[in-house]
């Protein structure tokens, strides 16, 4: 956490119309390397958890070189109470700046982070902006720090599913392109970062990759003790039995903006055998209401849970169905099928090990994949490393010399040479 040293210029409240980010004073130089984390949905909040510990850890075993570790919450997710919960259940310190940006278009959300992130990041010059994933905040503190010069850590870097038209393959794409450093969660991940010509030995940008693990599974290992604790007493609040109901989420647009898509997976999951929980994403609820569907048949719904009642819905479901990159790898993690409500993947890994079915939106292969499910090989590979990327992550960030600050008429064009004189 923030010393009392520098609490002046740490807002806690959300910013308001009224905010005036020139009363960000600029920072004083600190003997501690600064980092700043860029969050704002639920799953980089998953994320963070672990990290934060690993930071508490390094700072306990390095008392004389702590890290100034500072959480720049953007707000994308709009539901403060349900937030709250997360950060309150997965342990993680209040962030030190929430930006309170809310719902909007993507181009709306997006204005907003940038307008009022940039005076933060500007006054406090992080040694590092750590940015999570693929959402919209990703996207903002990827564009910011490289426009401040900043050095930039992607987190879950290399990821791809291949459909280039998907909000979050293209932030994935432009946030990679950005970073100085890039930790991936698998070798497939790293891979395709080669293949897109980043930190290949002829790269410009002289570019690094670190092949970490998934921090998410980090997160899993962390909590899912705590989460079984009070798993029986959850699912008899719900009126289920474990390995007696299946579990459903839909929240990517390609689904829920697409009504005959929604309408598909909707009367599928009204047909199965047993009863189906389904936690309804607020915007999900919201288009679901508008386009008349109604969820009749075993369908249950319920409101979005926290991290840990999560954890204990999908580990006692007898099959996830899903269209969430994140729960296809705790399913996997979890020993829990899985039914991709997608064409496509970025955890194909997941799909070669027989763990994860491709359905799509389709009806009939809906049913047929949960009749007849192929068989996991859960135990033959663990291709998201060992559940310590935090403590990785945290000792290549650390091992790095701290940076140059550069001014804002840097060329571009200098910019290997200064980042080669700045980690010499």
């Amino acid at each position: 956490m923030p010393g009392p040293e520098q609490t002046q210029i740490i807002p806690t409240e959300f910013f308001e119309e009224g905010f005036d980010p020139q009363s960000m004073r600029p920072r004083k130089p600190t003997a501690a390397p600064r980092w700043v984390s860029v969050v704002g949905a639920r799953p980089q909040f998953v994320k963070l958890s672990p990290f934060c510990r690993a930071i508490t850890e390094h700072n306990r075993q390095n008392p004389a070189s702590p890290i100034d570790h500072q959480i720049l919450h953007t707000g994308q997710h709009y539901d403060r109470d349900l937030a709250g919960v997360f950060f309150d259940q997965m342990e993680i310190p209040t962030p030190n700046f929430n930006l309170g940006v809310g719902s909007g278009s993507a181009g709306t959300q997006l204005a907003r982070m940038l307008a009022r992130m940039e005076s933060i990041l500007a006054a406090i010059q992080p040694d590092w902006v750590i940015i999570y994933g693929d959402t919209n905040s990703t996207l903002a503190g990827a564009l910011l720090a490289a426009r401040l010069n900043i050095p930039l850590a992607h987190v879950e870097a290399g990821c791809r599913s291949g459909e280039i038209c998907q909000p979050e393959e293209q932030n994935r794409i432009v946030a990679d392109q950005l970073s100085r450093i890039l930790f991936s969660a698998s070798e497939h991940d790293a891979q395709n970062l080669c293949r897109e010509g980043i930190a290949t030995p002829n790269d410009p940008f002289q570019r690094r990759t670190a092949l970490v693990g998934d921090i998410l599974f980090d997160a899993l290992l962390q909590n899912s003790l705590i989460a079984e604790q009070s798993g029986e007493e959850h699912l008899r609040s719900l009126s289920i039995r474990s390995k007696d109901y299946y579990l459903l989420t839909i929240h990517r647009a390609e689904n829920t903006d697409d009504s005959g898509r929604l309408h598909s997976i909707c009367k599928a999951a009204s047909s199965l055998d047993l009863p189906v929980l389904f936690p309804v994403h607020p915007r999900t609820k919201k288009i679901l209401q508008r386009e008349g569907i109604s969820l009749n048949g075993n369908i249950i719904t319920i409101e979005p849970q926290g991290y840990l009642e999560m954890i204990t819905v999908e580990k006692h479901a007898r099959m996830i169905l899903t269209d969430s990159g994140g729960l296809q790898k705790e399913a996997f993690y979890l020993q829990v099928p899985c039914i991709t409500l997608r064409e496509q993947t970025e955890w194909t890994e997941t799909v070669n090990l027989g763990a994860n079915q491709l359905v799509g939106a389709s009806y009939d292969k809906i049913l047929s994949a949960v009749q007849d499910p192929p068989v996991p090989n859960w135990h033959s590979h663990q291709p998201y490393g060992d559940g310590t990327a935090a403590k990785k992550i945290v000792a290549e960030l650390a091992a790095i010399p701290r940076r140059i600050i550069i001014p804002q008429n840097f060329l571009p064009s200098e910019l290997p040479n200064a980042m080669a004189k700045a980690a010499s």
